[in-house]
Parts: structure tokens; C-alpha cells; sequence
């Protein structure tokens, strides 16, 4: 029988005391599973799903009946007047250029509420890169409002900011690599507000990656006109194998359609390539899923929390998506528990995850996603830039229990590395085996 290292047990006792400070939380996050199941199961239900709708016709996808229906599934679930749910989109950085090029015209100017956007957007807009048909580049402007000094949106400065006419603003539910507050619907809901109250004709476009089903209702649900995510995060229920949606007012979700085909064809065409099962049996699975991905954030949040380390949400905090962000300071305990995590995952656990650069971002990544999904954040995985602060972001996990076996295996790593505590906790200190 193998011994026990004082590492091993100090580890173990450190995920002991998470497990009992998640508890009340944890039961609170299951019973949020059971009203977004109804809302997918009433969705099912009023579009008579069946299963001749899991075949996809082949070609020009014409007259597809399943990819019919889970579009007005989709939109029902999200609360939209219309949605496209696609194969063809490879990301969700892919579903948000296509509804901004279908939206925005030459002339046009795009404002973002949110601060700097995702990594992945800076090229898709014209911030940064060699062009290769940026927005910039078709003359659509752009500006953004900065986040005030705590993460927050400046919502007084708002009124400013459109005071120039503005076709869209773009608001990033997500915090993504920024150390921000990630947004509730109901802040969504009054920066709508504030947006239409000075510009009524303004569209308010929302990048909706990591937030689907978190809460119970959606952005489109509080009147954002249009928005976007990947079905390889929270929707697609760790089983979809890639694509993406839009959702939102029906003639802006065409004209994304039209960007992603072509003008004439739009939503009307593309084949499911006899996939349409997973994405159903992915949106039945979406409602578990996500609340599974919330239990491992959570526990992720107090593991690192009880060792000092600067976490967002806290522990117990409000979550708006599925992320948790912990701010480790310096680049090798961040690549420490990364590798941590790849020794735990089920595909790759061989792989050594050492920082690259990675296509659309802006600095080098280390990342931990051994997933059965090639990308997938809906299962149990992690990331950072490396620039400071050094911030990992863990999100996804199919079930609590493999992030237990994960961040047992991370606080090994890190107690064996000696950062064993973060700036300044005497308590994980005190506590720590010499």
C-alpha cells in the first residue's frame, strides 16, 4: 500500500476543508438544474421533436426539417424571437464576427461597453493585427468605453460615450481574460436600458460565450436585439462536436445567416451532417452540464481562496458564466497548476502544456484541456495568458468529482513547487508542511 506524503495529506485536507465550505452552495446550484430542464423539455415539446428530425439532408441543406426545428428549439430555450444554430460556425469568435459583419455597413460605428473585447475579437474589429478584412478595414468605426477602476461598466458615462450615433454596442458578458466582474442579465438588462433611453435605434449585441443557462433568463430575454455563442461551452452539454449560434430579433439573425453563407441563401442553408441528435441530446444534457461547471468553479474558488490567492467571484458570489479566474501573480505557479490539471485529464494526460502563442490571441497561452472535444470548456479545463497578473481561468467540468481529482493533483503540484500560499496568507502557511 502506498504511504501517504505530508504534501499528499496537507493536499488532501486542503480539498476537505473547500468541499465542506461549498456545501450549502453546491445543494443551492442543483436545485437550478430542474427549471432550465423544464424550459428545455417545454421547448422539445412545443416543437414536437422527433426522431426523424436527427437526420440532416445532404448538399445545399435545403428543406432540412431537423435543422428547422432546432433553430425554434433553440430560440425558445434562449428566449429569442429567432435563432441559427450552426455546424459551419467554427467558434464562437466565429458566430460573433458573423453577426457583426451581417449587422454593421460601411459608416457604421461599433461601441464597446465593456472595455477591451476578448482576445479573439481585437483582429475580428481592427485593434490589432495586419487587417486580412477587419471591420476596420470595410470603415466600420470603432470605440469602447473604459471599465471604471474596480471592473465595473461606467454606466454614468454611457449617455457620453453615444453621443456620437452608434449603430451597435457590444457588451461582453464574460469577464475572458480581464480581471472584471463577469455581468448579470439583470445588469445587461439596465445598460439596455440606458443605451435605448439615449439612442433608441442603437442595437445592443451581446457576446453571450460561458453565461448560457447560468441564470434563468438570457440576455435576449431583457431586450438585447441580438447575440452569440459556441455550442462547445455551455449549450452543447460536453457532447456537441463544434458550431455555434446567433439569437435574437429574426431579421438580424437572417443577416448573420447571410454572412455565414450568402446573401439569398442565409439561414436556409448548410447540411447537419446527421449530427442534429448530439445538438438535441447536448441541449437535454446543457441544464446538468452547466450546473456541474458552476460546482467545479465553486470549488475552485475555495480551494484557492483558503491559500490566499485572489479569486473572482469569491466563493458564494454571484455567477453570471461558468468561469473562475484566480490571480496567481507570477508565471510558474500558473503553468504548475496547468500542468497539474493535463496529468488529470482523460485525453493527453501525458502532455507537457508549455505557453505558445495561439491563433487570434495577443500573448502567449498556457492551457490544460485534455477534453474529448478538441477546445471544449464545457469540460473540466484551464488557461492563462502569460502577462501579468497571471491570472488562470478554470471553467467547465462534467462532474464535481473530476475537479477533486484535479486541483487534489494542483495543490500537490504547488505545494511541491512551494507556493503552497498566496501573498500573504499566514493561515495557509501556518498550516503548511515544512
Amino acid at each position: 500500500m502506498a504511504m501517504t506524503s505530508p504534501h499528499q495529506a496537507w493536499a488532501a485536507d486542503q480539498l476537505a476543508v473547500a468541499l465542506e465550505r461549498t456545501a450549502p452552495v453546491a445543494q443551492e446550484r442543483r436545485a437550478g438544474i430542474k427549471p432550465r430542464l423544464q424550459r428545455v423539455l417545454d421547448a422539445f415539446a412545443a416543437e414536437r421533436l422527433g426522431v426523424h428530425h436527427f437526420a440532416s439532408v445532404s448538399g445545399y441543406g435545403h428543406g432540412d426539417l431537423g435543422r428547422e426545428v432546432l433553430d425554434r428549439v433553440f430560440a425558445r430555450v434562449l428566449q429569442a424571437e429567432a435563432a441559427a444554430v450552426r455546424l459551419q460556425f467554427v467558434s464562437g469568435t466565429h458566430a460573433i464576427a458573423a453577426a457583426l459583419y451581417g449587422v454593421l455597413r460601411p459608416g457604421d460605428r461599433l461601441l464597446a461597453l465593456t472595455g477591451r473585447p476578448y482576445d479573439t475579437l481585437e483582429e475580428v474589429i481592427g485593434i490589432r493585427g495586419e487587417g486580412q478584412g477587419s471591420l476596420a478595414e470595410f470603415g466600420v468605426a470603432y470605440d469602447e468605453l473604459d471599465l471604471l477602476p474596480d471592473g465595473s461598466v461606467d454606466e454614468a458615462g454611457i449617455a457620453g460615450a453615444l453621443a456620437v450615433p452608434t449603430r451597435m454596442v457590444l457588451i461582453q458578458r464574460s469577464c475572458g481574460y480581464s480581471w472584471r466582474p463577469s455581468l448579470t442579465v439583470a445588469q445587461i438588462a439596465r445598460l439596455v436600458e440606458r443605451v435605448k433611453a439615449v439612442q433608441p435605434g442603437c442595437l445592443v449585441f451581446v457576446d453571450n460565450c460561458y453565461g448560457e443557462l447560468v441564470e434563468l433568463q438570457e440576455p435576449t430575454a431583457v431586450g438585447a436585439d441580438l447575440m452569440a455563442g459556441s455550442l462547445i461551452k455551455n449549450l452543447g452539454g460536453t457532447i456537441a462536436p463544434t458550431g455555434g449560434y446567433v439569437a435574437g430579433r429574426e431579421e438580424l439573425v437572417e443577416q448573420a445567416c447571410c454572412r455565414l453563407t450568402a446573401p439569398g441563401i442565409g439561414s436556409e442553408g448548410g447540411t447537419g451532417f446527421d449530427l442534429h441528435r448530439l445538438l438535441f441530446q447536448g441541449l437535454f444534457l446543457a441544464p446538468q452540464m452547466v450546473t456541474e461547471a458552476l460546482l467545479c468553479a465553486e470549488l475552485t474558488a475555495a480551494v484557492f481562496d483558503g491559500l490566499g490567492y485572489a479569486v473572482k467571484p469569491l466563493v458564494g458570489g454571484v455567477r453570471s458564466d461558468v468561469i473562475q479566474a484566480v490571480r496567481l501573480g507570477s508565471p510558474e505557479p500558473l503553468k504548475a497548476v496547468c500542468r497539474a490539471f493535463q496529468t488529470c485529464s482523460p485525453v493527453g494526460s501525458y502532455l507537457d502544456p508549455i505557453p505558445a502563442p495561439m491563433p487570434g490571441y495577443a500573448s502567449e497561452l498556457v492551457m490544460a484541456g485534455g477534453t474529448f472535444i478538441d477546445g471544449s470548456t464545457s469540460e473540466f479545463s484551464a488557461d492563462g495568458p502569460l502577462r501579468e497578473p497571471y491570472v488562470l481561468y478554470a471553467q467547465g467540468g462534467t462532474t464535481q468529482a473530476h475537479a477533486e481529482l484535479a486541483l487534489e493533483r494542483a495543490l500537490l503540484a504547488l505545494a511541491e513547487s512551494h507556493y503552497k500560499g498566496g501573498p500573504g496568507n499566514s493561515r495557509a502557511s501556518a498550516n503548511s508542511t515544512k
